[in-house]
Order: C-alpha cells, then sequence, then structure tokens
C-alpha cells in the first residue's frame, strides 16, 4: 500500500495507475489526511454506498424507476428539430441578457 499526497498524484498520475494494475493500493491524502483510495477493480462488487442503498429501497417501493444499462433500451425521441435551431435559440437568449 502506497500514499501519495494529491499534487504528487497529478504529477505522476500515469506511474500511479499502472502500480494499480499489477494490485497497489494506492492511498491519496490532501494536506496529510487521506480522502480517497485508489485500487483495481473487483469481480465482486464492494459495499453499497449510503446513497445507493436509499435508491435500492426507493425502487423497491416503487416510488423510483431504475434505468436500464443497456442502451438499447432508450428510444430516440420522436420530436426533432431543423438543423441550426439549438444556435438560433441560443443567440436569441444572449441577446436577451
Amino acid at each position: 500500500m502506497k500514499v501519495v499526497g494529491i499534487r504528487d498524484l497529478k504529477a505522476r498520475l500515469s506511474h500511479f495507475v499502472s502500480e494499480v494494475r499489477t494490485g497497489e493500493v494506492v492511498l491519496i491524502t490532501d494536506r496529510g489526511s487521506v480522502v480517497a483510495e485508489m485500487r483495481a477493480p473487483s469481480a465482486s462488487v464492494g459495499p453499497e454506498s449510503a446513497m445507493d442503498l436509499k435508491l435500492r429501497r426507493l425502487a423497491e417501493e416503487g416510488g423510483l424507476v431504475l434505468g436500464s444499462p443497456d442502451p438499447s433500451v432508450y428510444v430516440r425521441s420522436p420530436i426533432a428539430a431543423s438543423p441550426g435551431t439549438g444556435a438560433t435559440l441560443l443567440r436569441a437568449e444572449r441577446a436577451e441578457r
């Protein structure tokens, strides 16, 4: 396990990423306090964050519908604008200010 400050990490990011690929764990510090941990991804899912837990519970209760990670599930919107519409609207909004 290695410990590295943010400044050194930014300067030598590729070096530390290479070490993580070989199995090394890198603790990242900010002013001497550990703020993050960099490690290779594992096949097993780690502990659920508090936010993930709340979202999962909300979905189980029916108050939330989770999206599918498969992009082919999402249908293209039938609403279409002619080319240049976005630029025209943006110019008009900028002129109003």
